[in-house]
C-alpha cells in the first residue's frame, strides 16, 4: 500500500513539474523573472502545496529556478557549459561564457607532497608544493571549490600574487609556462559540512568531483588539481568521435556530442 502511494506521490509531482516548465516556456521568462506565488501557481492548476513545493523543488535540484528566502522563486540563469577537451582555466571558461567570476582565497600554504601528490606530478615525496584552495563565485553565487597543487621548481615566484584576483594559468604564463594538455576525471561526490557552508547547499547535497592533472608545453606536469561543483550551475560536454569503415573500406570520423 505504501509503494503505491509513494509511486501516486511521485506522479503527482512529475505532472506538476512538467505544468511548471510548460510555464516557463510559454510566457518566454528571463533568467532572474519571478514565478507567480505559491498559492496562485496551486489556484492556476488545481494542486494542493505539498505537491506544488515538491515540483519546485525537483526543479531547483535540476537548476532549472531557484530560491529566495522570504522573496520567491525566480528562473535560473543557463548552467555554465564546460568542455572536457579543452584546456582553460576556470577565469577562461566562466567569463568567456559572459558570467561574471570573484573568487575567494579559503588555503595558501606552501607544503610536503604527499605519497599521492607526489605520484601524479611525477616528483618525490616531500618536494615543495604551492597549496592553493580557492572559493569560485559566478554572478555572485559560490558554485566550485578548486584545490591545485602547484610545482614550486619551475617557477618560486608563485608565491608572490594575490590568487583572488590573479588566474593561476595566467601568473603561469607570465613566467613562460603554459598548461595546455593532461587528464581530467568527473566523478560524483556529496558535500562536507565545509563545502556546504562556503558553496551555500546542505551537507551531503551531491556535487561533482573533478581531479586531474595539467601539464605544460613540454609535457611536464605543472599542477595536480582536486574540484567539487554544484551540478545546479554546472554542466559538463565531450565531443565523441568514432572511427568506421566506409564500403568503400577508407576510415571516416564519425562525430557527436554529449553533456551531462
Amino acid at each position: 500500500m505504501e509503494r503505491k502511494e509513494e509511486k501516486s506521490r511521485v506522479r503527482h509531482r512529475d505532472e506538476a513539474v512538467e505544468l511548471i516548465e510548460c510555464y516557463l516556456q510559454r510566457h518566454d521568462l528571463a533568467p532572474h523573472a519571478k514565478l507567480p506565488s505559491e498559492r496562485e501557481l496551486c489556484e492556476m492548476w488545481g494542486l494542493n502545496r505539498a505537491t506544488l513545493r515538491a515540483a519546485l523543488r525537483r526543479l531547483i535540484e535540476l537548476g532549472r529556478i531557484y530560491s529566495l528566502k522570504g522573496s520567491g522563486t525566480y528562473v535560473a540563469p543557463p548552467k555554465l557549459e564546460r568542455n572536457l577537451q579543452d584546456a582553460k582555466s576556470t577565469t577562461e571558461s566562466v567569463r568567456g561564457a559572459g558570467h561574471k567570476l570573484r573568487t575567494t582565497v579559503l588555503e595558501e600554504n606552501v607544503i610536503e607532497a604527499n605519497s599521492m601528490v607526489a605520484k601524479a606530478m611525477g616528483v618525490q615525496p616531500g618536494h615543495r608544493i604551492l597549496y592553493l584552495r580557492r572559493l569560485r563565485l559566478m554572478d555572485g553565487v559560490p558554485y566550485m571549490i578548486e584545490t591545485n597543487y602547484v610545482n614550486l621548481l619551475h617557477c618560486p615566484r608563485l608565491l608572490d600574487y594575490n590568487y583572488s584576483d590573479e588566474s593561476l594559468f595566467r601568473v603561469l604564463n607570465y613566467h613562460n609556462i603554459f598548461p595546455c594538455q593532461g587528464y581530467e576525471s568527473v566523478g560524483i561526490t556529496y558535500a562536507t559540512e565545509s563545502e556546504a557552508r562556503h558553496l551555500h547547499i546542505e551537507a551531503g547535497a551531491p556535487l561533482y568531483f573533478l581531479t586531474g592533472v595539467t601539464n605544460d608545453q613540454n609535457g611536464v606536469p605543472v599542477e595536480y588539481f582536486k574540484s567539487v561543483a554544484r551540478p545546479d550551475k554546472v554542466r559538463f560536454s565531450s565531443i565523441l568521435r568514432k572511427r568506421r569503415t566506409d564500403p568503400k573500406g577508407e576510415n571516416q570520423n564519425e562525430t557527436g556530442s554529449s553533456r551531462f
